[in-house]
């Protein structure tokens, strides 16, 4: 019972984190970057985020995983280069990268089956909140995206 509790609280407060880390994002990268250059960032960000899951690999050394991994960092990595032009790309593939993150976390505790890198305790539902509302953050932005390219 108590890890269990142990467990519900790690959560929230990495949850808590990725709420904070996205609006901390957010609020920085719009008050230092001109939004060409914003989206561009981002987009180098995903896939960033997407090749980090590389080096849990290595890291917890999950051989059999390496196939998976790199499938969805070329996965993602298409997302953010077409996302460097597109805003729609962003918008879906952080959400997209939120639920990866959730997969991992889920393989992690329920053990699907599936081959997939080992994590950090309760990282997947930081980084899917931090995805999520980034996501969220490039809808409220697309605009301004836009018109940066018209121009």
């Amino acid at each position: 019972m108590s890890s269990t509790l142990g467990f519900v609280i790690i959560l929230v407060i990495y949850v808590s984190i990725g709420i904070l880390a996205v609006v901390g994002a957010a609020a920085l990268s719009q008050r230092f970057l001109k939004p060409k250059t914003e989206q561009a960032f981002y987009a180098a960000f995903l896939i960033a985020i997407a090749a980090f899951y590389l080096a849990f690999n290595a890291y917890f050394e999950t051989a059999g995983s390496w196939r998976t991994e790199l499938t969805a960092v070329a996965f993602f990595s298409l997302f953010g280069l077409v996302g460097v032009r597109f805003p729609a790309a962003l918008m879906l593939g952080y959400p997209l990268h939120g639920l990866w993150d959730l997969l991992h976390e889920l393989n992690a505790h329920a053990g699907s089956g599936y081959a997939l890198t080992a994590i950090p305790l309760a990282y997947g539902a930081f980084c899917a909140t931090f995805d999520i509302g980034a996501g969220i953050y490039f809808y409220l932005r697309r605009k301004e995206w836009r018109a940066a390219w018209r121009h």
